[in-house]
């Protein structure tokens, strides 16, 4: 294949945000699964969603929909680093990355919407079978837009500095993403209004979101050509020859065991805040939105100040403070509703310390990654780009499957008004999580 050479230069502006508005489209499906997922399958008892999949318990502790969620987790820790290495490999005349994200985005797509629609009005087999597929592929071909699209964090950007600054334009688009994806709550009423019944309004709102992120996915891979803006580098490397490199870099896994917290706390976070809102501060399901979006507004208005801190002061450090905030966070959460003020003011210090913990997470560890698979291809001469954001990706994931077992679990304990154990565990235990990834955070040698 033939290698193109790079400009040495500053990447262009609409390049970045072309790249960014991608990060936009696919943080709306996934938000969608991350908000709603559980709780349609397994909501309050006052929310009037018919029961589709079984709700009880099953071996004493787990839910269906928590098995299931961890099953197609399971799965991404096969197609992950997979995928990955296809990209790595890629040899296609228009790039290694771009041309797996245009084959991905349309069946991303659709599989986020029939994740929410079923065989039968009422639990069956058929049911369980289907959401258990349709959630499997729908994490095949995240993993297939999502491994490439990382990758190309530390190909577009040449410099470290443009490569702290896609971190910053992704990290903006992701948080709009979610707010946009958890704004379902306030499209929805209108269906209701129209006479359509709460499922079927819901299911549409899905559908116009889910339309809305294909758009946005679509822009990179029509606006970046990766001949003009990437060496093109096919790794001649196999699978597992690629994989064990990878996990040879000693201070490449002590950062993702550490990033494996913070995937769980935002989890938690993501899948948690609709309990938080409607339970313990007895909001309805449009504050989710709004502390969605305070939060986000927190994070964007600190992003410059991530942005310059983190050349001053290191990323190491501000890695550590953003997850003693998000263990300060989560702590306090679990008191949701209990303090003798208002529960606005409640919320309000809660989107607070975790939108410090989640302006600088949201920036940092894609940059952190970028560094150390650049500095890493530089020594070995092999650039395994797809394959370091594919173990950043599935830790990810992981961190995601480990939150939605425990949580859909922990519920079991009570989340209803007035019963809601399960619920304010779910802080305690993302807390001491977090407190355990930063004890072994310290060995990290920042880069």
């Amino acid at each position: 294949m033939k290698t193109f050479q790079v400009q040495k230069s500053k990447l262009p502006i609409k390049i970045k945000i072309a790249y960014a508005l991608g990060q936009l489209g696919w943080s709306i499906l996934s938000g969608i699964i991350q908000v709603w997922l559980v709780w349609f399958y397994n909501p309050p008892n006052t929310v009037a969603i018919p029961q589709l999949i079984p709700r009880n318990a099953v071996f004493g502790f787990l839910t269906v929909i928590g098995l299931i969620t961890m099953l197609g987790r399971f799965m991404d820790a096969i197609t992950d680093p997979w995928i990955a290495s296809l990209s790595d490999r890629s040899k296609n005349p228009k790039g290694r990355r771009i041309p797996f994200m245009a084959k991905a985005a349309i069946p991303f797509t659709l599989l986020t919407v029939l994740v929410f629609f079923m065989p039968s009005s009422s639990p069956s087999v058929w049911n369980l079978g289907w959401l258990t597929l349709t959630l499997l592929a729908y994490y095949a071909f995240y993993t297939m837009y999502v491994a490439p699209y990382f990758a190309l964090t530390s190909e577009l950007g040449y410099t470290e500095k443009d490569r702290l600054d896609l971190s910053t334009y992704i990290a903006l688009t992701w948080f709009l993403g979610y707010i946009i994806a958890s704004g379902a709550s306030f499209i929805w009423p209108v269906f209701q209004g129209m006479g359509m019944s709460l499922v079927a309004s819901i299911r549409l709102a899905i559908i116009i979101l889910a339309v809305i992120g294909l758009i946005f996915m679509l822009i990179p891979v029509i606006m970046i050509d990766e001949r003009k803006y990437v060496s093109a580098k096919p790794v001649p490397s196999d699978f597992m020859k690629a994989l064990r490199s990878t996990f040879k870099n000693h201070n490449f896994l002590i950062f993702e065991i550490f990033f494996l917290a913070y995937g769980i706390a935002i989890t938690i976070f993501q899948t948690g805040n609709v309990y938080y809102v409607t339970v313990l501060l007895g909001f309805d399901e449009k504050w989710v939105t709004i502390i969605t979006a305070m939060s986000g507004i927190i994070a964007f208005a600190l992003y410059p100040a991530v942005n310059i801190f983190s050349k001053k002061l290191g990323k190491k450090k501000l890695c550590s403070f953003a997850m003693v905030m998000l263990i300060i966070a989560y702590l306090y959460c679990s008191f949701l509703g209990m303090m003798p003020f208002s529960p606005e003011l409640q919320a309000i210090l809660f989107v607070v310390l975790a939108g410090i913990g989640f302006a600088i997470f949201g920036i940092l560890p894609n940059a952190i990654v970028a560094d150390i698979a650049k500095n890493d291809g530089d020594k070995t001469g092999e650039y395994k780009e797809g394959m370091f954001f594919a173990v950043q990706t599935f830790m990810n994931k992981l961190g995601q499957m480990i939150a939605m077992v425990a949580f859909s679990s922990v519920l079991l304990l009570g989340k209803e008004i007035g019963a809601d154990l399960g619920i304010r565990l779910t802080g305690i235990i993302a807390a001491v999580i977090g407190f355990i990834a930063l004890l072994i955070f310290t060995k990290y040698e920042d880069e």
